[in-house]
């Protein structure tokens, strides 16, 4: 199977990287407004296929894209020093204008991935662009607090001694700073964080949860202080989507995608963990919350709602 990836930077090259190691597609096609760039990604990535597994890697243009079950969206601009956020909002806004009708031109099947921040604004935006080509929002999508999730889970796994494979945790709502960490449905195995940590005699106190919950909100800040750019996790949360829409896995993932409403917040999108299957968006579940928790989702969804009323006012 065949998967496009508009946007060859950091993000896209390495999520290209990680489909490559882990034999996802038959066909990995890098698209760029920097074709030197996308050939040079290209040529390197295909030097490592003798030691990965059999798959084509090339660069080409939007037609190249044609017959491709699933695109990945990584393209962008930059921020400018004193630019102001709105201002790289409608900068972004103005590319995806331009990038989602020449992806829809030749791949009007596929599945649409995001990647590109401020991540939830962009896969709404995604999907009111593509709206113009009859794609429905279930086959729009953006990795929202997947990496956010996989945070959670890391640093509950290391704490408590436990694969994180076996920690249940979510993380909703925005891919940002109001992001809500869903302590009250931890599950480690079948077990509540609560009763694990008793059983364990594992101190779970208030302020334990507020250096894992500061670690995972920050972890990007500290990334990017270091080494100036975050692609590595972002781009294994792009290539488990490939995985799973290429083979129907039918898991639960915390991906954004429009929704018609959120906590009461009308129309917006924001991660909550869904199904994802081959079809895109195939079911959101609502988890159980405190009224606490219930509070900060719908502060979470207000943000990013009261940001795509603020960009459609330019």
């Amino acid at each position: 199977m065949k998967i496009g990836i508009v946007g060859s930077g950091m993000v896209g090259s390495t999520a290209a990287y990680a489909m490559l190691m882990g034999g996802i597609g038959r066909e990995i096609v890098l698209v760029d407004i920097n074709e030197k760039r996308s050939k040079a990604e290209a040529q390197d990535l295909s030097h490592a296929v003798p030691f990965a597994h059999p798959l084509t890697l090339r660069t080409g243009g939007y037609s190249d894209l044609k017959g491709s079950r699933m695109i990945i969206i990584s393209a962008g601009v930059s921020q400018k020093p004193g630019e102001s956020r709105l201002d790289l909002l409608k900068r972004n806004a103005d590319v995806f204008k331009k990038v989602i009708p020449r992806i829809l031109q030749e791949a009007p099947q596929a599945i649409l991935v995001v990647a590109t921040n401020p991540l939830d604004i962009m896969t709404h935006l995604t999907a009111r662009y593509a709206s113009d080509f009859g794609v429905p929002p279930t086959r729009v999508l953006g990795t929202g607090t997947m990496l956010d999730t996989a945070r959670f889970r890391s640093l509950l796994g290391l704490n408590l001694g436990i694969d994180p494979q076996h920690i249940h945790a979510y993380v909703v709502g925005e891919h940002g700073d109001s992001e809500v960490l869903i302590w009250s449905q931890v599950r480690i195995g079948a077990i509540s964080f609560n009763d694990f940590c008793i059983t364990e005699n594992i101190c779970h106190d208030e302020g334990f949860r507020q250096e894992i919950d500061s670690k995972v909100r920050n972890a990007a800040y500290t990334i990017i202080e270091g080494k100036g750019a975050t692609y590595y996790g972002i781009g294994s949360a792009l290539s488990k989507i490939a995985d799973v829409v290429l083979s129907d896995q039918r898991s639960i993932l915390t991906v954004s995608t429009p929704a018609s409403e959120v906590a009461g917040v009308l129309d917006v999108s924001v991660s909550l963990p869904r199904l994802v299957g081959g079809d895109g968006i195939l079911t959101t579940f609502n988890l159980p919350m405190s009224e606490a928790e219930k509070n900060a989702l719908r502060k979470s969804a207000q943000i990013v709602r009261n940001a795509i009323e603020e960009l459609s006012e330019v």
